[in-house]
């Protein structure tokens, strides 16, 4: 993507639909199935809700990692994920590929206090390649395939605009 668009993209998360769009402008460039909170839709701390309204791209990881890179506290864990790890594991919340973790934007709504989408440490992150993508199953974040989630994280730089509704 050019440089001069990559002030114009931001992203669009449709709950309802279970999508995310990357878009420039009014354009829609390419749309992924996701999952988002089995919760619903939501702003409170603890509540497995995935966070409505304006977000930003605080912070990129996972840069280069194979598809395969588990996470936990946003860290490589030097574990590769598999089948035989997932059973090892059954209980464990799968972070894999990537994360975009997001900021809001909206004081009182998703941001500071006990509505922060930041502390709550919310993402946009890669999921195990089995996992039910295209129905509300997450724990609040944004759950992607892998190799989507790396192909959008690619194109999605720190400071992106993301709404979520």
């Amino acid at each position: 993507m050019p440089a001069s668009n990559r002030s114009r993209v931001w992203l669009r998360v449709d709950a309802r639909a279970q999508r995310l769009s990357l878009c420039c402008d009014d354009d829609v460039l390419e749309t992924w199935p996701v999952s988002t909170g089995r919760n619903g839709l939501g702003e409170i701390n603890g509540s497995g809700c995935t966070p409505r309204g304006w977000h930003v791209v605080r912070a990129r990881v996972g840069d280069g990692l194979p598809a395969e890179t588990v996470f936990v506290g946003r860290r490589d864990t030097g574990e590769r994920y598999s089948r035989a790890l997932a059973a090892a594991y059954p209980q464990r919340d799968w972070i894999l590929a990537r994360i975009l973790w997001l900021s809001g934007l909206e004081h009182g709504r998703n941001r500071l206090g006990a509505r922060d989408t930041m502390r709550r440490y919310i993402y946009i992150h890669g999921a195990p390649p089995e996992s039910p993508i295209g129905q509300p199953v997450s724990h609040g974040c944004i759950r992607m395939r892998p190799d989507d989630v790396i192909e959008l994280f690619g194109r999605t730089p720190v400071g992106t605009r993301v709404l979520i509704e």
